[in-house]
């Protein structure tokens, strides 16, 4: 065989030879912190992405969808809280929307699950070695790393999942990056990216306040119930997995091992029920579907926000599906109210004219992928960032809810639904979501695979995580630049004076000689 044969075989051979190899069925330990829908709706899909990808997934959970192969749950709604459902609108007006307020909340309740999944009978034999050994950790952190003392007790990778986009609370602590305040809008800002001198003020001051805020709420924690994780020496994620895509979320730096999966929990379309297909079919006009999500209690709304809701979706043409809990007060007549709507499908209905939301970013995601505008009343969190992101796109209004009227309402739903530019930046947006290399759940396989092939990827890791704070920040470098330069000052400034004083002494020393 002739050498130059021989190295086309090696070269025709090399993709084969050089292409990753799937890992084995790994057995994989997940412990959702937040028993909200919002939040185990990405956690779900993921966890059914890796039983579907053949791993062995055993789940401490409170909302139990039933064992199946591959699949194991452990039942905690006993010791966990029940996740938040029908909320008086009022109570997350006043308390979950200050940020003050927010912050402190959300640590303890992280804390507190953590402490109640880890004070669980199996899990308590599972982190003494007794029973099944795992491979792998995947959790939520969501605002306390306590998440991460069980893979450190199990010396085992671990995954974060992050529903939300990625915070600066998260961001520096998880990752050893810091996004810059100047072009990346905080969580919690209501902008994905500040474009004034006042945003960009009001985002830097904002991003030190929640860290400030974060900071404290855990030093009070620690110090008033300290924890076994509270002295522990906790891992880092190897990955983590935040619900993304750089269509609804603004461009930003990320660590190589943050993978946005946006999208993962969106299902192909099913059939829709009789009457409602019937009612959506039979609007002329087409149909608008009004939905504040699963938190808020639509009953709760204060009457003057109602009564606009009312007045103002009585006198458009176009039908109305509202999901709304309890019976409506002079509900109009080209309304439908029901508890619950299959929303993923109806939004995909070629009929469907608009979204009213709040902003959560399933129903964002939902929106986009089906290509519809949105008319957007946050009410807390990333809501209101979430909203912002669509109107820079061109597919959304934003609105305050407790200023709205009948007038206002009535002149957003006209300009969104009559004005064909929402609609085409809608379908515009829907393409770009679209369009990537791989799809949301093979991007969880392949990255998880990846982890249990290179023992947790270590090489991901951002070197800024072995810094401290002031190390990070350049505290130490600048400081040390400053007394350089003042030690340096203050010898050219007495060199500086002892010549002049010579130079004086010579020049009138030479003077007083002349006249003599």
């Amino acid at each position: 065989m002739s050498s130059s044969m021989a190295m086309l075989i090696v070269f025709c051979a090399c993709p084969v030879i050089f292409q990753w190899t799937e890992v084995g069925a790994a057995n994989i330990l997940a412990v959702p912190t937040v028993p909200d829908k919002s939040h185990w709706n990405l956690m779900r899909h993921v966890l059914r992405t890796l039983t579907g990808r053949g791993h062995n997934v055993t789940v401490f959970t409170s909302t139990l969808d039933g064992n199946r192969e591959g699949y194991t749950e452990v039942d905690v709604s006993a010791e966990q809280r029940p996740p938040l459902l029908d909320v008086d609108a009022t109570y997350v007006i006043e308390t979950i929307s200050s940020t003050r307020k927010l912050m402190p909340i959300l640590v303890n309740i992280t804390r507190a699950s953590c402490d109640a999944i880890y004070g669980h009978r199996l899990m308590v034999d599972i982190m003494n070695g007794v029973g099944q050994k795992f491979d792998l950790v995947v959790t939520e952190p969501f605002m306390s790393e306590c998440v991460a003392y069980l893979a450190t007790v199990l010396r085992v990778p671990m995954v974060h999942v992050l529903s939300s986009p990625l915070a600066s609370f998260h961001e520096r602590p998880l990752t050893g990056h810091l996004s810059n305040p100047a072009a990346a809008g905080h969580l919690l800002s209501g902008h994905g990216t500040p474009k004034t001198f006042a945003e960009r003020f009001a985002n830097a001051v904002l991003t030190m306040y929640c860290s400030a805020l974060t900071w404290y709420a855990d030093w009070k924690e620690r110090r008033t119930g300290p924890r076994p994780y509270d002295a522990a020496d906790l891992v880092k994620p190897s990955v983590i997995f935040i619900n993304t895509h750089f269509i609804t979320e603004p461009s930003r730096p990320l660590t190589p091992d943050v993978v946005q999966i946006g999208g993962i929990h969106l299902t192909p379309p099913e059939s829709i029920p009789k009457d409602i297909l019937e009612f959506i079919e039979d609007a002329k006009h087409g149909v608008i579907y009004f939905s504040f999500g699963s938190i808020v209690s639509m009953s709760s709304l204060p009457e003057n926000v109602k009564s606009a809701f009312r007045e103002a979706l009585s006198r458009i043409p176009q039908k109305v599906l509202w999901r709304y809990d309890g019976e409506m007060k002079d509900k109009p007549k080209n309304v439908m109210t029901r508890k619950w709507f299959p929303q993923r499908d109806i939004l995909l209905h070629p009929n469907v004219k608009l979204f009213i939301s709040h902003g959560g970013i399933s129903g964002v995601y939902e929106a986009v992928d089906a290509g519809v505008p949105v008319l957007g009343f946050p009410f807390f969190y990333d809501q209101p960032r979430n909203v912002d992101n669509l109107a820079v796109a061109g597919m959304a209004i934003s609105m305050d809810l407790l200023s709205v009227t009948e007038k206002t309402l009535f002149n957003a739903v006209s300009m969104l639904v009559n004005n064909d530019m929402y609609q085409k930046n809608a379908k515009i947006a829907s393409r770009l979501f679209k369009d990537r290399p791989m799809s949301p759940a093979e991007s969880v396989v392949y990255w998880t695979d990846y982890v249990l092939r290179h023992k947790g990827a270590p090489h991901l890791k951002y070197q800024a995580l072995n810094l401290a704070w002031y190390q990070y920040f350049l505290i130490d470098v600048i400081s040390t630049l400053l007394v350089i330069v003042f030690v340096v000052s203050k010898i050219l400034y007495y060199g500086l004076k002892t010549i002049w004083k010579q130079i004086s002494k010579f020049v009138y020393a030479t003077i007083k000689a002349k006249r003599e």
